[in-house]
């Protein structure tokens, strides 16, 4: 047999060939086989290379041969089945802190775990959603760096911004105190309302901040020991997250809330399965849970309209009713009875992060 320049690659394109062209549905023929060989200036005989796919199921590939009239071979089992493949394209292109280059770069890459033809089933479900995505592109980077000072027990540094209405129609960044970096000491990242958040201790202000990662920039990771144990340690992370509503601002309170039977599985996803219910009249069920009490749970609650109702506490109940009368005089439905309200608990279209 003659050898070509390529011929101690043989193997690996053969790999290569079973990975990116073959699946249960399009299995390729011996002539097959030795025709994509022959492109690569491959020359083989059906002996060798009988031998080298023995060679590569002992390595692990599952390569089996078809039963059809037609004899066939094609790569049975991958690291990721197409279903799977499907729910991690799905997460991308849904998920609103990843943007829409980084969304196209990571399903390209997806699909090459799959053959060419499982692929266009995958591009095909790209096109299921169409999601607002961030603006931020160095999110990824400031994941990466927040979770090296985290094993490192490092504090951070970094400018925050918001997006405000800038020249031209267009949205630009504004920094917060007057472009000054915040220093804080990093304990977790958390996931809420399809957001990422830094979960930090602000020494200069003794207590617990969080922050919006795609908000954050020119991350730093700084020498300096982080700070804020002894409060870290005390807290469930899990209950603080539960409890904050999308990471905004608010007293914590017990609060009894009143809702329809229809909104059960709302409760369900907002609390918990767990969550212990009780049957009132009418098909309604009233539970007792720990909130953030701020414009953002009052607007949560006013979506379900006239079934859900706060019950109590009293305080939080006139708090709630003062923030409708806000509301509609900010439409002018009603007079405004307060005005020391939304100073009180922040402008209906605030939303505190930090």
């Amino acid at each position: 047999m003659p050898k070509g320049a390529n011929q101690k690659m043989k193997i690996l394109y053969l790999m290569q060939l079973f990975l990116e062209e073959t699946d249960e549905e399009h299995p390729l023929t011996m002539q097959q086989i030795m025709t994509s060989l022959k492109k690569q200036g491959i020359q083989a005989e059906r002996k060798s290379i009988y031998s080298d796919l023995e060679a590569l199921r002992t390595f692990g590939m599952e390569i089996e041969k078809t039963s059809a009239r037609q004899c066939g071979y094609y790569l049975a089992e991958r690291t990721f089945q197409l279903p799977e493949l499907k729910l991690l394209v799905d997460a991308v292109q849904s998920s609103r802190f990843i943007t829409a280059q980084k969304s196209r770069e990571l399903i390209r890459k997806v699909e090459s775990l799959a053959s060419i033809h499982q692929a266009k089933d995958l591009q095909r479900q790209v096109r299921v959603t169409n999601r607002i995505k961030t603006m931020n592109e160095s999110i990824y980077y400031n994941v990466d760096a927040i979770h090296e000072a985290i094993s490192r027990e490092k504090q951070v540094d970094f400018l925050y911004f918001e997006w405000v209405p800038g020249k031209k129609g267009r949205l630009e960044r504004k920094y917060r105190h007057s472009g000054s970096r915040y220093f804080v000491s990093p304990w977790a990242l958390t996931w809420d309302d399809e957001n990422y958040y830094l979960i930090a201790y602000d020494s200069r202000a003794a207590c617990i901040k969080h922050f919006r990662v795609d908000k954050m920039s020119s991350i730093r990771v700084r020498e300096e020991e982080r700070d804020g144990k002894d409060s870290f340690e005390k807290m469930d992370m899990a209950a603080y997250t539960e409890k904050l509503f999308g990471m905004f601002g608010g007293e914590d309170d017990l609060v009894t809330l009143r809702f329809s039977e229809s909104l059960a599985g709302v409760v369900a996803d907002r609390f918990g399965k767990d969550i212990r219910i009780f049957q009132v009249e009418n098909g309604f069920f009233e539970v007792h849970v720990h909130v953030a009490v701020s414009p953002l749970f009052f607007g949560w609650l006013f979506g379900f309209g006239e079934k859900a109702e706060l019950i109590g506490p009293s305080r939080v109940r006139e708090e709630y009713t003062e923030y409708l009368r806000q509301v509609a005089a900010f439409y002018g439905l009603l007079p405004a009875e307060n005005e020391d309200f939304s100073a009180k608990t922040g402008s209906i279209r605030e939303k505190k992060e930090e």
